[in-house]
Formats: C-alpha cells, sequence, structure tokens
C-alpha cells in the first residue's frame, strides 16, 4: 500500500499538470446542458446533507443545464488520501471539502480554481464581505483565492462548575473575574479536582496523545508554532516550545492535572472539570451539570485563539470546472451562507453576530457567543499547515513519543523532532 505522502505526491501532481494544460485551452468541460457535479464531503450527517440538497435544488431551478449535484460523504480518516486517489486516477470531484491541514498541498499545487472572478461578476455576491483573517489560508501565490472557507469555528474551554464547586473552588467565571483564567491557574484548579473528586482536570480534546498538532491551542498560548513562517525551518526545539511541553509534561505526570497517556475523560459525560474543543460540540451537553463557556485561557504571551476551518474548492481539473465555480457561488452566497451557519460558523464579516450564531449554537446563550465566539473567529489563527502534512505529521508523532514518558528529555526530544522533519521543510 502506497503511504499518504506518495498518494498526494502523484495526485497533486497531476492535478498541477492537468491545471497547465487548462491554461492552453483544456480545462472547463465546454459542455452546455446535462451537467452532473459531483462535490466530496466528510459528513454523513443527514441534516447536513438535506440542507446541501435542498440549496443544489434551488440551483438547479434557475440553471437547467445542471442535472445533478451530488454529494460524496466519504469517511473523515482517509478523506484527503481518497480524494488524492481519485484525481491521480483521473476522477476528480468537481468540488471538494478541504481540511485545513492539507490546504497548503492543495492551494501551491494548482489543484483548484481561481474563485476571484466567479465570485466578484455576482454583484449580490458580497466579495468583500469575506473576512481576511478567514481567507488567509486560501490565497495562492498570485494572491487569488482558491477555496471558499465554508466553516471557521474556534477553539474555547468549556468548564464544569459543578465539579470544581465539589472540590471546593471557584466557577470558570469567578476564576476569569480573578484573574485566573491562564493556563496555570487551569492546571492549578484541575490538580485540586483530581485530588478531592478522582475526576479528571483538563482534556485538550481529540488529541489523545496521538493528534498532536491539538496541542497547538496550548502552545499558541507560549507564542510557540512547530516551524518558521515559511515553513522552512523547524521550530520545535525554540525555548517557547519547549516551555509549553515542559507545562504539559508537568500537568500530565507531576500536578496530574491532565490525563496521562492511556487515561481517557469526557468532559460531556461529567469525567473532567475542563475541556479544551471547538464550539459545536456544545451540542454534546445534555444539561446533567452546570457548565461555562470561556475563551482559552492566557499563555505567558497573554490572549490568543486557535480556529479549526475547512475550505470548498473547485477541483482545476475536475470535468465541469467552470460550472462547478458557478454553484460554488450559488452555495456560498449571502442568503446560503445564511442557511449554512446553522452548522458551519461562516466567513462573512457581516454574519459575525449573536442572531446568525445562536442558529449555528442554540445552546450557547447570547453572552457566549458575544464574549467567546466572536472574538475567537475574529483573531483566531488556524492549526498549523504545510505540504506533505501527511508525511510530517508522522515523524512529529513518533518523535513526540518519547515525550510522553515520567522522565522524559523534553528539550531533547523536541531537537530530536527537528532533525527528524527538517529534511521535510520547505
Amino acid at each position: 500500500m502506497r503511504s499518504a505522502r506518495v498518494l498526494t505526491g502523484l495526485a497533486l501532481a497531476s492535478v498541477a499538470a492537468m491545471a497547465l494544460s487548462s491554461c492552453s485551452g483544456g480545462g472547463a468541460s465546454s459542455e452546455s446542458e446535462d451537467i452532473e457535479l459531483r462535490m466530496t464531503v466528510w459528513t454523513s450527517n443527514e441534516d447536513h446533507l438535506a440542507l446541501f440538497d435542498s440549496i443544489a435544488e434551488a440551483y438547479m431551478e434557475e440553471h437547467p443545464e445542471v442535472t445533478d449535484v451530488t454529494f460524496d460523504p466519504l469517511p473523515f480518516e482517509d478523506y484527503t488520501s481518497t480524494v488524492t486517489t481519485q484525481i491521480a486516477g483521473g476522477s476528480a470531484p468537481d468540488l471538494a471539502w478541504i481540511l485545513e491541514n492539507a490546504a497548503p498541498d492543495f492551494v501551491d499545487s494548482g489543484a483548484l480554481l481561481p474563485l476571484d472572478e466567479t465570485l466578484e461578476a455576482d454583484d449580490d455576491y458580497g466579495f468583500d464581505d469575506l473576512s481576511e483573517s478567514a481567507t488567509a489560508l486560501w490565497h495562492d501565490e498570485s494572491g487569488a483565492l482558491v477555496a471558499y472557507p465554508f466553516s471557521t469555528s474556534p477553539f474555547v474551554m468549556f468548564a464544569n462548575d459543578d465539579l470544581l464547586a465539589e472540590a471546593g473552588l471557584p466557577s470558570a467565571a469567578e476564576m476569569q473575574a480573578n484573574g485566573d483564567w491562564n493556563w496555570e491557574g487551569v492546571s492549578a484548579a484541575g490538580a485540586t479536582v483530581n485530588e478531592a473528586t478522582g475526576k479528571s482536570g483538563f482534556v485538550i480534546r481529540d488529541f489523545d496523545y496521538t493528534t498532536w498538532d491539538n496541542l497547538a491551542s496550548v502552545w499558541m498560548g507560549w507564542g510557540a508554532a512547530p516551524w518558521s513562517e515559511d515553513g522552512t525551518q523547524c521550530t520545535f526545539d525554540d525555548p517557547e516550545m519547549v516551555e509549553a511541553f515542559e507545562f504539559l509534561h508537568d500537568a500530565a505526570f507531576d500536578a496530574e492535572s491532565m490525563p496521562g497517556p492511556g487515561t481517557t475523560a469526557d468532559f460531556f459525560a461529567g469525567e473532567s472539570a475542563f475541556t479544551v474543543t471547538q464550539i459545536s460540540r456544545a451540542s454534546l451537553l445534555d444539561g446533567s451539570f452546570a457548565w461555562n463557556l470561556l475563551p482559552l485561557p492566557e499563555g505567558p504571551v497573554g490572549e490568543y485563539s486557535m480556529v479549526g476551518q475547512a475550505g470548498i474548492g473547485v477541483m482545476s481539473s475536475g470535468p465541469n470546472a467552470e460550472a462547478a465555480a458557478d454553484f460554488l457561488a450559488f452555495f456560498t452566497n449571502p442568503e446560503n451562507s445564511q442557511q449554512l451557519a446553522q452548522y458551519f460558523p461562516p466567513p462573512r464579516v457581516s454574519q459575525l453576530n449573536v442572531e446568525t450564531l445562536a442558529a449555528t449554537n442554540p445552546t450557547l446563550t447570547p453572552e457566549q457567543i458575544e464574549d467567546v465566539v466572536i472574538p475567537g473567529i475574529e483573531i483566531g489563527v488556524t492549526r498549523p499547515s504545510h505540504t506533505d502534512s501527511a508525511e510530517i505529521g508522522q515523524e512529529v508523532r513518533s518523535s513526540l513519543d518519547a515525550l510522553w514518558v515520567a522522565d522524559a528529555d523534553i528539550a531533547g526530544t523536541l531537537a530530536d523532532t527537528c532533525t527528524a522533519i527538517d529534511p521535510l521543510l520547505g
């Protein structure tokens, strides 16, 4: 079986070649009728798909030349490799959702069709309404927008106030008011909860000592990053990153404020005092305990925010690129963006308001949306991404395994991580 990197490299190289050929006269289909569009997605949620279908039906009523729009759910775990395999095999989708960590591969390779001309041609589209911070990841070298960021969801901290009270601690809001809403304060409270109740302190959801890039929600508070801004130099061994991992290691092995390796705790089942996750997880709250929502705790550099993001792109090598771009413009226009906001926080500045986002997350209060969610989207930075992200990610995960023992050499392990990935950067 080929590695993810080989699949990605072959697929995106073939796309780049096809994109070049399209510039010389190939490109979008010249068919003007009986067009069938296919968009790959990773959701199989029936409500999501029903909404997508309703938008597609409205589009086809206005565009009889398009006879079918299919939304093709693919398993999330293998999503990117499946899409790139389809591209390499000559069966590229017309449109695809793209994960943020795969964005550089798709954006830099020429795999995606520039969208500016299509979106700006519609006076009602509101192209200038798209947030600069939300679209930053999706511009190619020429500055063209090549994907629409359909979901920009901030990482936040949920707190179990009942569990804090059981441990004799102030509520999360009181911690914030007292100036204790920082990682040191959260770790101290988590250690007390663990000692007093046997429950866990804070959990970085979906990390599980494997998904290392979720730890960016912590190390950003130290001003740390895994590599330089241009992606050419490893910075895992920088002092800021060493300090961030010293904090995490202490939380797991000494303070016991964070579950250690092999231990799981589900905040939404009442098993931990705090969890870092995206706001969409609020739907898991069942009212069994008192909870609150706060921004990520401050780190040594002060306030910060991280967002998870995904884009919708039109494949340059797809069979109906021109029609697909036109459908994307309809699918993401202001009216349909408002509908999509039921599930996916929008990138439109005019829709970053309590009214719109309350529909997205009805569990949240207007104050939580105003004070936590909107600022988190406005200033949020995406998780780290790089070309060849699959192979780099495998190397990082393997190298970081040496950290998760009681007597770990933290600085040495992070230096070894750089040795492992330096040849892959740039």
